[in-house]
């Protein structure tokens, strides 16, 4: 009996060292040799790309704890355990008043437990805060339409957010009539048929008011409204809607939200950013422009490249614990009939987008990558410091994607955090002149 168990004992080792040898380590590369290692931390629809040979990707460490944050956005995120609590309708309110507080700052709901019946809408919020904390941002970007052969065609957009809660005090309006949470700005500069569509929108905190939303288009001469539903229709023609926004921007009040579980992912992070680098310039204006990496960013970009076009260049495979949250649209207009978010349990950076059709069948997934808080000058301000871009929307059923990515035909092309922003300019008469 004793010979039996000892046996029994030394098979169970070999079989647990076996997996832990076989399991993906820090320094290792997912490709099509051992794409199995990673069958239950991707999606089944990128796990395919790597059992292709379509992507291919290292492996790095990112522990818990590296995160770091600005004293008072820790300091706000201990008041709101004890302040902030959520209403019927989804909003943040405060516990004593039952009403909207007039500033946030800091994770609204930084003890999420898996039993709360709002756990899930707790945890957009926190991504929300975190998202918010990187403060007004300009980024110029380039959006690339890609098939299996390659880009088809681009454009390249000036984007502008105005963020009314969630970053320092000094960098948020001090009037705000219109009880406004965010304002968006995007124009198009290039192409030439493209050049000078704009959009503009703007959020409430009120739940019940929904977005508005207006196009300028040059050859109609005119600015029109656009009804909120339109937030999840592709824009411009591409895979990825004004609701996709840097991970997931639709207005929380407008869906219903439940907890699906957490698991272990592996997501995309920003290698350069994990070694600690950062590069970025002060503005003359106020503010950080981040200086991004010189180096492809994804497949087209490298002439070697033999994989997938779209495929994401430059940035690594860390493994994190994620939230698995769902929402259905309330809207029976809307586009999709439920998506499907992958957070970060820590950090509360989005990974993956998932979108279902009103049939429930999955037709598309937007990528985004992460990175580690950067302080600039060492003032003890801590906020996003990426060194790449990439934000990928797959279609699959047409099997294409749009690409965010750097454009690769200017030197240092704005990618600024914490600039002041007048409210004004985000207005009809500056939709206008953004479109000329």
């Amino acid at each position: 009996m004793k010979r039996t168990a000892t046996l029994w004992f030394l098979a169970t080792l070999v079989a647990t060292s076996t997996v832990r040898a076989q399991e993906l380590k820090p320094g290792d590369t997912l490709s099509q040799q051992n794409w199995q290692l990673a069958k239950d931390l991707l999606p089944p629809e990128i796990l395919r790309h790597y059992e292709r040979g379509e992507y291919v990707s290292p492996i790095l460490a990112w522990e818990n704890g590296r995160q770091k944050w600005s004293a008072d956005f820790l300091e706000a995120t201990a008041r709101n355990a004890t302040e902030l609590a959520l209403d019927a309708k989804g909003s943040i309110v405060d516990k004593a008043t039952g009403k909207r507080p007039a500033y946030m700052r800091g994770f609204p709901f930084p003890n999420v437990t898996a039993d709360d019946p709002q756990a899930a809408l707790k945890i957009l919020w926190n991504h929300y805060l975190y998202w918010w904390n990187n403060g007004n941002l300009r980024n110029y970007v380039e959006i690339n339409w890609v098939s299996s052969k390659g880009v088809e065609r681009k454009a390249t957009q000036d984007v502008y957010f105005l963020y009314y809660q969630g970053q320092p005090r000094q960098y948020i309006p001090t009037s705000n009539p219109d009880d406004l949470l965010t304002q968006l700005l995007a124009t198009t500069v290039k192409p030439a048929d493209l050049n000078g569509t704009a959009a503009l929108s703007w959020r409430y905190r009120d739940p019940e008011k929904r977005d508005s939303s207006w196009a300028y288009v040059p050859a109609l001469r005119r600015v029109r409204a656009v009804s909120p539903t339109n937030r999840s229709d592709g824009f411009l023609g591409s895979d990825m809607s004004q609701d996709d926004g840097p991970f997931f921007d639709g207005k929380p009040e407008d869906f219903n939200w439940k907890l699906a579980g957490e698991q272990d992912i592996l997501r995309l992070t920003d290698p350069y950013s994990l070694d600690g680098e950062q590069h970025r310039v002060q503005l003359p204006s106020g503010g950080w422009r981040g200086i991004w990496k010189k180096v492809p960013m994804v497949g087209f970009q490298d002439p070697s490249w033999q994989g997938s076009p779209w495929a994401p260049l430059g940035t690594a495979l860390a493994r994190r614990r994620c939230w698995v949250i769902e929402a259905v649209p309330k809207d029976t207009y809307y586009l999709f009939g439920k998506i499907q978010l992958y957070i970060d349990k820590e950090t509360y950076h989005g990974a993956y987008n998932r979108k279902f059709n009103w049939s429930g069948e999955l037709v598309n997934i937007y990528v985004v990558f992460a990175d580690l808080n950067g302080s600039s000058g060492g003032d003890g301000d801590y906020y996003g410091a990426g060194n790449i871009v990439y934000q990928g929307a797959e279609n699959l059923k047409l099997s294409r994607a749009t690409v965010i990515t750097a454009p690769p035909d200017q030197a240092d092309p704005p990618n600024d955090r914490r600039i002041k922003l007048d409210p004004q300019f985000f207005s009809a008469q500056s939709l206008v002149r953004a479109g000329k």
